[in-house]
């Protein structure tokens, strides 16, 4: 869902790739290994080829937009890579046309367009969206679907009584409740199918009890929420070395500048609020401040994002942190990090869809935590808190590719080669 800058750099990629023309960098599940047994057996082969992911010709695109210009005219708009490039996967790209969009402003209240879905209540638009589902699996002839919402970050929203249940849902949507928002209707409609779903933004979506419940029945894998590339992908690699260290941290102030549609989005207040809650989210997990008050009781914390036109998706981020070392003496880190926000995102989008496939052919339903080194407020069992650091979340993955295969987990702890 959502044919915008992120969806239409990660099929031009595919494409590109495909035609020799690029290289997936950025992508685990392209260019990364895995290490089997102990560091003497010199056994790291690619990961796509150790656990048989579907390779990149395999894949079949498709989805909808509130604009209905195809994935050639939405990259041009988008202005994410070069005409240059984008020219020699023109036909291909030209062919990708998208669905009308199951949308309702209210939720992003920055955004309008004419290629939107009518109905008589939100239980009718999940039903279109199900028609659309099989009828893009019919045509293409494919034998598995995997959805992604890589569409705007809706308003803030909090758990409500629609929730609780799968059939309070369903009842929601047959009333159009008001806490349904868009991104809902999608998840119910991938998992109704079985089909697995990823939310690349911060939007309450499917970690509700309701859709967790359908995800059950159907046998869908579920991962998110908001993927992880920018300014939070930095606060997870630096945050995890001061607390290895036992390095205190007094404050930390992180403002951006973004002049895409995300940026625009974002101008929103209520739409902020759901990604200032996801980025914040992950430094009280990985600085643990009730085990160390000393180090990181009372942070201050402070996230800004400005929405700036003529940096279009070329982000901005910068990080002041005012740092404690021995005998309480201050320091402090500075971080300018100039990123392109989709090129970043575009490799994790295709590796979580990969990862959910194979979840999927696993018989892995529900959520996938392993994946949670692709998000930035990832989902997780209530009775657990979630694994934030970037490393631990590595070490997760690769284990679970392990634990699947039949191979000896890495425990690094290496004594075998002393004793």
């Amino acid at each position: 869902m959502g044919l915008g800058a992120v969806a239409t750099t990660t099929i031009a990629g595919v494409f590109a790739i495909r035609k020799g023309l690029a290289q997936p960098i950025g992508s685990l599940t392209q260019m990364g290994t895995i290490r089997l047994g102990k560091r003497t057996e010199n056994r790291s082969p690619r990961i796509k080829d150790f656990i048989g992911l579907s390779g990149l010709d395999d894949l079949v695109f498709g989805g909808w937009d509130i604009f209905a210009e195809d994935c050639y005219a939405a990259a041009r708009t988008a202005g994410v890579l070069e005409p240059s490039l984008l020219d020699q996967i023109r036909p291909e790209m030209e062919a990708i046309r998208p669905m009308p969009a199951v949308f309702d402003q209210r939720y992003v209240k920055r955004l309008s367009g004419p290629n939107v879905k009518t109905g008589k209540h939100k239980k009718d638009l999940a039903e279109q969206l199900i028609a659309d589902i099989r009828a893009f699996k019919a045509q293409h002839g494919c034998d598995r679907l995997v959805m992604v919402w890589t569409g705007s970050t809706e308003v803030f929203m909090t758990e409500a009584p629609v929730h609780k249940t799968l059939a309070a849902f369903e009842a929601g949507l047959e009333a159009s409740d008001d806490a349904i928002p868009s991104s809902m209707i999608y998840a119910y409609a991938a998992l109704k199918e079985g089909i697995p779903f990823a939310n690349a933004a911060p939007n309450l979506t499917a970690d509700v009890p309701a859709l967790l419940e359908l995800a059950a029945q159907t046998g869908a894998p579920v991962a998110g929420n908001d993927m992880k590339t920018g300014q939070t992908l930095i606060k997870t690699i630096i945050a995890p070395g001061l607390k290895a260290r036992m390095i205190g941290v007094k404050g930390w102030y992180s403002t951006n500048i973004l002049g895409n549609r995300d940026g625009e989005v974002l101008d929103d207040p209520e739409s902020f609020k759901t990604k200032e809650e996801s980025k914040k989210s992950a430094l009280d997990y990985i600085f643990q401040p009730q085990l160390y008050p000393e180090l990181y009781k009372d942070i201050s914390h402070v996230v800004r994002i400005n929405y700036y036109p003529p940096r279009g998706d070329n982000k901005e981020g910068w990080d002041n942190i005012d740092i404690v070392g021995w005998l309480g003496y201050p320091m402090q880190l500075k971080i300018n990090f100039l990123c392109r926000d989709s090129i970043l995102a575009a490799p994790i989008v295709l590796d979580a869809a990969l990862f959910l496939d194979l979840a999927k052919r696993s018989g892995m339903s529900g959520i996938q935590e392993w994946l949670s080194f692709y998000f930035k407020a990832p989902m997780h069992a209530p009775e657990v808190y979630p694994e934030h650091d970037l490393f631990i979340q590595l070490m997760k993955l690769k284990n679970t590719l392990r634990y699947l295969k039949g191979e000896e987990l890495i425990t690094h702890l290496g004594r075998e080669y002393y004793d």
